[in-house]
């Protein structure tokens, strides 16, 4: 059955199209990933900004999963009354008749009775459903066509919708940089699925529904294509919020701030270096300024140096200083501490700027 939607020439034909385009994307991706702990990226919590999309994503993946839903599905007149496809008009109606609250057909199932005009408008109801045709008013059973050009709007409207959800989660508005970064990738998705979903429907052979004899040989494309359609969504924005939520917790496809970006953050780190340097300066120059105040510092400090020189005279701090440069003390380890210091003084400003500015 299955078979009939996707045979191994469409699979082939949508590979030959799509896998020069995505192939490189894939590696440049795992490239990414696995350099990322090269560029020291610490793992951060997920942005708010990035968290609302998450919920947009989610709660539209969620809505295309309910549509799944067998009891959201339309009407099979088929598989209600349990008939076959050769079943007279008159006797498929009257049992649908019967299974209504009022033992009386609806208008629309009056309009679908009058377009079962023969086994052709019975197929074309297989492959676009009951809406399509009852609902066409120039569509005609010896013109598939004609029902096409009728569905695809209603085929596009999910694909619409989807791709409103997307341009929204990845706008840089909503999300930041983050989104911004796989808005084209998540559009060019999107527009993939809608193409290959127009493909199918229009591709449908149709006619393959003639041969069978029984219920169970039917295959209700329409319905099986709804659900397909639904589910290739939701996998779409769940997998696009994967990728953000990875991408925004620096925990893949980390892209390091280039030269030019860190040096921006540098300078603005040492800006506020600077900044705070002045105002200590401002402060120092005011306590010198004032008598009173100048007169406490150097008090203060006199008095710092005599007791800071008293106890370097103690000969129980002369032995442990000797003690400590010849037995205790080694020279690389500190250079080597001092080293670790400075780097991370000077990364670590770096990335906080870098969070602030996410």
């Amino acid at each position: 059955m299955v078979s009939q939607y996707l045979n191994w020439g469409t699979i082939k034909s949508l590979l030959i199209f799509f896998g020069p385009i995505l192939l490189p994307k894939a590696i440049a991706y795992y490239r990414s990933y696995r350099n990322a702990p090269r560029h020291n990226i610490k793992i951060q919590p997920l942005p708010s900004a990035v968290f609302r999309s998450l919920l947009l994503l989610a709660a539209v993946s969620t809505f295309f999963l309910i549509r799944t839903l067998p009891i959201l599905s339309p009407e099979n007149v088929f598989t209600v009354t349990q008939s076959r496809l050769q079943i007279p008009a008159d006797v498929l109606f009257t049992r649908l008749a019967t299974m209504r609250a009022n033992g009386s057909l609806s208008d629309f199932d009056t309009t679908l009775r009058a377009k079962f005009v023969n086994m052709e408008s019975r197929l074309l109801y297989l492959q676009f459903g009951p809406s399509v045709l009852a609902d066409c008013p120039f569509c005609a059973a010896d013109d598939s066509s004609s029902y096409l050009y009728y569905a695809v709007p209603d085929l596009l409207a999910p694909h619409l919708l989807n791709w409103a959800a997307i341009a929204v989660a990845t706008s840089a508005i909503v999300s930041g940089r983050y989104g911004s970064r796989w808005r084209t990738y998540a559009t060019i998705a999107a527009i993939a699925i809608a193409t290959t979903d127009i493909y199918l429907v229009s591709s449908y052979n149709y006619q393959a529904n003639r041969r069978a004899t029984r219920l169970q040989d039917l295959y209700f494309f329409y319905w099986r294509a709804r659900v397909y359609r639904a589910a290739a969504l939701a996998g779409l924005d769940a997998l696009l919020a994967a990728v953000l939520y990875l991408t925004a917790t620096h925990r893949a496809f980390v892209s390091p701030p280039s030269p030019a970006e860190r040096v921006e953050m540098l300078s603005r780190v040492l800006s506020s270096v600077k900044g705070r340097v002045n105002a200590v300066g401002v402060v120092k120059n005011t306590a010198n300024r004032d008598e009173e105040l100048h007169a406490r510092s150097t008090a203060y400090w006199n008095h710092e140096v005599r007791l800071m020189q008293d106890v370097m005279e103690e000969r129980e701090v002369i032995e442990g200083v000797n003690d400590a440069l010849q037995n205790r003390i080694d020279i690389t380890t500190i250079t080597r501490d001092a080293d670790a210091y400075v780097t991370h003084l000077i990364n670590e400003p770096t990335r906080k700027a870098q969070v602030q500015e996410e």
